[in-house]
């Protein structure tokens, strides 16, 4: 593509990567309407996060209740534990849950779909350098020409593959924060473990975004659109990884942040969780933004090596 050829002439690390997403998110106008998209998604996260928050905090003060007594060393009792533990979280914390689970697969995660074809077609077109499109016709040709059948499948291959690490990754934070309670040097295992896990987390989590691109702006669908994001970040994976680094760090940074604050009673929660949304959303857009001209660099460094090959 003419387009591709003028966008990266050069490869770009992390920094350029980043730069060239907040350019094109804050300095284009016709990227304005993508705004409106997020709109719904702004809604949904503002009931999820108020009823997350109170989970979390329910959550904190049952590990930090059962973590206060004493328990033997061995390893048996330790596995005991962590099954209470988990036995009490869930009773004290199960219905909440549920809503949480059944909001986040359904309502967020349709809005999030919805959001992230729009910012990907938009960033693409734009990045393209593709000046001609009038902000009408961009709309128009979002509404008319956006396949959603691949994307959809990709997105739920996606959010199963991650639930499941997620799930893992959690897991393992439960027992860390258990062993530490209790002075155990198991707890060097399941750091071990759980940073082996985090690597992976971020690494595959990179490629599964990146499929998700894939499957939006080419006729690529679930695992296919996986295999070739796979193939074609295998020789820049360290810039997918950093960049779910960054993500990673900025929405637990925000949701850290603003339960200490809420859990101090300083300032509106509701005027708290109005800014960390709107932070959480505008982040979302970059990340999408970031992770199509992360394709489009991947994609050239690809061309570039297979050339060089020949």
């Amino acid at each position: 593509m003419e387009g591709n050829q003028r966008m990266s002439k050069e490869k770009l690390g992390i920094l350029g990567i980043m730069k060239e997403a907040v350019k094109i998110t804050c300095k284009n106008p016709k990227f304005i309407f993508t705004c409106l998209t997020s709109l719904p998604l702004l809604c949904s996260l503002f009931m999820y996060e108020s009823l997350f928050m109170q989970t979390l905090a329910e959550a904190a003060k049952v590990l930090h209740k059962e973590g206060a007594e004493s328990y033997s060393d061995c390893l048996l009792c330790l596995s005991r534990k962590g099954v209470m533990v988990v036995d009490r979280l869930i009773g004290e914390v199960s219905h909440n849950l549920l809503v949480l689970i059944l909001s986040h697969l359904g309502i967020i995660q349709l809005c999030d779909f919805f959001n992230t074809v729009a910012t990907v077609n938009s960033a693409s077109v734009i990045h393209a350098g593709n000046e001609t499109l009038t902000l009408k016709e961009m709309l128009t040709k979002h509404l008319m020409d956006s396949r959603l059948k691949g994307p959809l499948i990709t997105s739920i291959y996606t959010l199963v593959l991650t639930s499941m690490l997620s799930l893992g990754l959690l897991s393992l934070l439960v027992y860390i924060y258990i062993l530490l309670r209790v002075g155990s040097l198991l707890v060097l295992v399941f750091l071990v473990m759980f940073v082996a896990l985090l690597r992976l987390y971020l690494e595959w989590g990179a490629v599964w975004e990146m499929g998700t691109v894939i499957s939006i702006l080419e006729d690529k669908e679930g695992d296919v659109a996986l295999v070739v994001a796979s193939y074609l970040s295998r020789e820049n994976r360290g810039n997918g990884i950093l960049l779910m680094v960054a993500c990673l760090i900025w929405r637990l940074g925000l949701r850290i942040v603003c339960l200490f604050i809420a859990m101090d009673g300083g300032g509106s929660k509701i005027l708290i969780l109005v800014v960390q949304i709107s932070l959480v959303a505008l982040a979302n857009i970059i990340k999408w933004v970031s992770f199509v001209v992360y394709y489009v660099d991947c994609k050239q460094r690809r061309l570039e090596k297979d050339v060089s090959s020949v």
